[in-house]
């Protein structure tokens, strides 16, 4: 695990909104960590660093609270809708050697057969992984497919140790014709038979 994500938290004891913008003012973000049947332990986290891990899916961190170390998932991150500031962090205690079911992001590779687009129908998928040892994301390799090729969760490489706990039948990606080009294609067919029939008609006469 990388040493970015050993994270230094306080424990906290005041809550309420009005503690909470002068917890975020003073960079500072309120968290709560919870799990295996322990009481929930509320916390206050640095918050530029937080900022930086929630952007890869499922981080897992190394807390040091009052002199104990965890290990937590970052399960829930609360937003403000306009200004996107980090409200609230909920943690989830896990430990090595754990299973945990997670949605790992779903990302394209390569580019598919010339004239085809490949679309991305399960943005992430559901799988069963080591709490240590989560995949920032999974690859799906497009390269050269054709039209009508159906990806389906199946047919994913899986990282050594995980898991499929999504319906293996889930539709993943799609290689397609886009349908501007199927529009200008049947345009262009119907030009050329009406073209072909003012020809003939000509001829006849």
């Amino acid at each position: 695990m990388s040493e970015d994500n050993k994270v230094a938290a306080e424990l906290r004891s005041q809550f309420g909104k009005g503690f909470a913008r002068r917890l975020r003012a003073a960079g500072q973000v309120p968290a709560v960590l919870y799990g295996h049947g322990t009481d929930p332990v509320h916390l206050a986290l640095p918050g530029h660093q937080m900022a930086l891990l929630i952007r890869r899916a499922n981080a897992v961190l190394e807390l040091s609270v009052d002199g104990a170390q965890h290990l937590a998932l970052v399960k829930d991150v609360q937003k403000d809708p306009v200004r996107q500031v980090i409200e609230h962090i909920d943690l989830l205690v896990v430990k090595k050697g754990e299973k945990l079911q997670v949605d790992v992001p779903v990302v394209v590779v390569g580019e598919p057969f010339s004239g085809t687009i490949a679309n991305l129908d399960a943005t992430s998928i559901a799988l069963e992984v080591e709490a240590t040892h989560i995949p920032e994301n999974i690859e799906v390799d497009v390269e050269g497919l054709e039209d009508g090729t159906h990806i389906t969760a199946a047919d994913l490489k899986l990282p050594r140790g995980a898991a499929l706990a999504a319906d293996p039948e889930t539709l993943v990606v799609a290689i397609s014709v886009p349908a501007a080009t199927l529009a200008a294609e049947d345009e262009i067919a119907e030009s050329d038979a009406e073209t072909a029939a003012e020809q003939s008609g000509e001829a006849a006469e």
